[in-house]
């Protein structure tokens, strides 16, 4: 019987897996990609709003999609991260090239992770990867530069 008690208290205990951190990561960047395509689209004019605001609810959606992965490895919550507050004065409103930039930096973190990873979590993160490729490479290309 005290066994059974070391072995489910060791189940109990165990630590996550180390994909965990690197989902986690990849949470906080779909994040932080949908506040600036939102903000880029609030300072923007014309077309490109449209463009933006998909870009960043398409961003919200990999978010969620990778919230219910981490949830389903943990069995608990997934990670939050919290604004950062500072008293600067605010920074310039994002451009369409700042959100291509990131853009760029998620498909490529991504793309790197997905090739890591096996099963559900490759396809999910090679998803997010086309996504933001496509976002950058075709939703977000500025008129004439195609």
């Amino acid at each position: 019987m005290a066994l059974l008690g070391a072995s489910v208290a060791a189940c109990g205990s165990s630590e996550p897996p180390p994909e965990v951190d690197e989902l986690a990561a990849q949470l906080d960047r779909a994040r932080t990609d949908s506040q600036l395509a939102t903000d880029a689209a609030a300072a923007a004019r014309g077309d490109i709003v449209e463009a933006l605001n998909a870009v960043a609810s398409e961003r919200s959606a990999h978010a969620q999609a990778l919230i219910d992965e981490l949830v389903r490895m943990r069995g608990t919550d997934a990670p939050t991260t919290t604004p950062s507050t500072t008293t600067e004065a605010p920074a310039a409103a994002p451009t369409v090239k700042d959100v291509i930039a990131s853009l760029t930096q998620s498909a490529d973190s991504a793309t790197g992770l997905a090739a890591k990873m096996s099963g559900y979590r490759a396809g999910l993160l090679a998803s997010i990867a086309a996504s933001c490729t496509a976002a950058y490479e075709v939703a977000l290309v500025p008129p004439g530069s195609a």
